[in-house]
């Protein structure tokens, strides 16, 4: 039998783990992102836990990165990303399954609900409580209401009604299969808002076209957290330019060893502060790029059409997400570049510092060969002067052995033999300290 690789049904399960919703009008739904950070998966998971425990419905798997539930008086979406979670809250969505459901039926049926848009949400369902608890902090909330194509036409002016910032975007889907109004803000509820009017597209459809709108305003929000990021660092990496400015011109001005070093150690200084903003913001700079890649990504696949007197999502966010994505991509860049003019500058700094540390090492290696030459001329005057003391007080020995032999009887003329023996004395003291330096100069060598 074959074996499978451990990871073979992760992986393919991968691609099936978050499945398009199929919807039909009117629904109400609510969509809400939690920014948490990397280390809350398994404190989200037992949350979302203790919401199904209230409806007797059973909890997500450990391990679970996308759950969805019917518990009763609303439906209910949680998907683990990254670092954030989005729950998503259906008013009118119910499990297919339900018996008041055709089953046979692929589509997911809606209630008919009778109130205006935004007069009621879904998330006003779900225990307070509960929803006060939810770990992490709000970073995107949005109302989303989807009419069916029976609900009443309204006119431009109706719609725009619907929402109070009246700076919003509009567009059409699929040739005019549906219309699509977004504000893109956050109103007196704390939630923006979105609504959708269908007028013919496909259950399949819809619950693409709302994944999607609903994965925009939820990337461009996790896009822009680099933002602030950018603006704080800006004026830091301004101040580490300038100081390196200041560093270098000092470097071509300056020759003297000590100066350098001051310059190394600033440079070292001002290298740390650059890579601690790098450790700092590469992470959010990076995540902010590719959360832009999915905002530009999901608008591609939305098929917009114009709608007149309105910009559509691409134009509108082109407008104001983009310059925001070029200011963290230039601040990125900066900080590379500076980074790596840090990194050539102290290069050529401590190049010279070493060029100017061997040249006072040479000339400290020759100062000190002319003094060992000095001293061993020295030592040689020494050792003659050595020898000819020593060489007296032997003399001067031999002078008085001769004298005595002489007063013993001895007919011997004590100057002479003391005359005679200054060579041989000299000779063999003189070879005699030779012999010794030889010797302590081999045994230094050793």
């Amino acid at each position: 039998m074959l074996r499978d690789h451990p990871l073979r049904v992760e992986l393919c399960n991968e691609l099936h783990a978050r499945p398009f919703t199929q919807l039909t009008g009117p629904e109400t739904i609510t969509h809400i992102g939690m920014l948490s950070g990397e280390d809350k998966a398994e404190d989200e998971r037992a949350h979302v836990g203790l919401l199904c425990q209230r409806f007797n419905v059973a909890a997500p798997a450990p391990g679970t990165k996308h759950f969805m539930a019917d518990l009763g008086h609303f439906y209910v979406v949680w998907e683990r990303h990254t670092e954030f979670s989005t729950y998503t809250f259906f008013r009118n969505r119910k499990d297919p399954d339900r018996k008041e459901y055709d089953t046979a039926s692929t589509v997911v049926q809606a209630k008919q609900m009778n109130h205006e848009p935004f007069s009621k949400t879904a998330i006003e369902l779900v225990p307070v409580d509960w929803l006060n608890a939810v770990p992490g902090h709000r970073l995107v909330g949005v109302h989303l209401e989807l009419e069916g194509h029976d609900a009443p036409e309204r006119t431009m002016q109706e719609q725009v009604a619907f929402f109070p910032i009246g700076n919003l975007s509009a567009c059409t889907l699929r040739g005019g299969l549906a219309a699509v109004w977004m504000d893109f803000s956050i109103n007196e509820d704390g939630y923006g808002r979105i609504l959708i009017k269908d007028y013919g597209l496909k259950p399949r459809q819809i619950g693409r076209a709302v994944q999607r709108l609903l994965e925009i305003d939820t990337y461009r929000m996790m896009a822009l957290l680099s933002l602030p990021l950018a603006q704080q660092y800006g004026d830091r990496l301004a101040k580490a330019g300038r100081v390196l400015k200041d560093i270098t011109t000092r470097m071509t001005d300056r020759r003297d060893v000590d100066n350098e070093k001051e310059l190394l150690s600033e440079l070292t200084e001002l290298s740390a502060e650059i890579e601690q903003a790098a450790a700092a913001t590469n992470y959010r700079f990076s995540a902010s790029k590719a959360y832009h890649e999915l905002v530009k990504q999901r608008i591609l696949k939305l098929k917009e059409g114009n709608m007149d007197g309105f910009q559509r999502m691409e134009s509108f966010l082109d407008r104001r997400l983009t310059p925001a994505m070029r200011t963290c991509e230039a601040m990125a860049l900066r900080l590379d570049t500076l980074s790596k003019r840090v990194a050539r500058a102290g290069q050529l700094l401590r190049t010279r510092v070493d060029i100017q540390l061997e040249e006072q090492n040479s000339a400290l290696l020759k100062s000190m060969d002319k003094r060992a030459s000095i001293q061993l001329r020295l030592q040689e005057t020494v050792e003659g002067l050595s020898v000819a003391a020593i060489s007296y007080y032997v003399v001067s020995l031999i002078y008085y052995l001769a004298k005595g032999i002489k007063t013993s009887g001895v007919d011997i003329n004590a100057s002479v033999v003391a005359a005679v023996s200054i060579p041989f004395v000299v000779a063999a003291l003189w070879l005699g300290v030779r012999r010794v330096r030889r010797i302590v100069e081999r045994e230094s060598q050793d």
